[in-house]
């Protein structure tokens, strides 16, 4: 079976991201398990998950849906970044990285998003 979403350099690249994030918090404090560390990876895989549901739906507008769901994980996901970054769980260089590679996975999502709102 053909899945849609594997062609697609959004849910490529997210992947890509789950991948940093889950080796990110590897490092973090054992007592943040089941808060921070539970909330970060659930917001990250949230990313490729809707890129890949939408992609499976049947129409343009449901699919617009679950890019935009995509999109509000990826700020999610900053803003928790963000607060491990002030407990001091993630150094500049770290928060540096995945930064750039949230702004990329958006970039692609605001141009994909923006030719499927295109009229066809």
């Amino acid at each position: 079976m053909d899945k849609p979403h594997k062609k697609l350099d959004a849910w490529k690249e997210s992947i890509k991201l789950v991948s940093l994030i889950y080796d990110l918090v590897k490092s973090f404090p054992e007592e943040e398990r089941y808060g921070l560390i539970s909330q970060i990876k659930r917001a990250a895989i949230s990313v490729p998950g809707n890129i890949a549901e939408g992609a499976a739906r049947q129409t343009r507008k449901e699919f617009l849906q679950f890019l935009y769901i995509a999109r509000g994980s990826i700020s999610e996901l900053d803003a928790y970044l963000e607060i491990a970054r002030n407990l001091g769980y993630v150094s500049q260089d770290s928060f540096a990285k995945i930064d750039k590679k949230m702004i990329d996975v958006d970039k692609i999502l605001t141009g994909l998003i923006q030719s499927l709102r295109r009229p066809s």
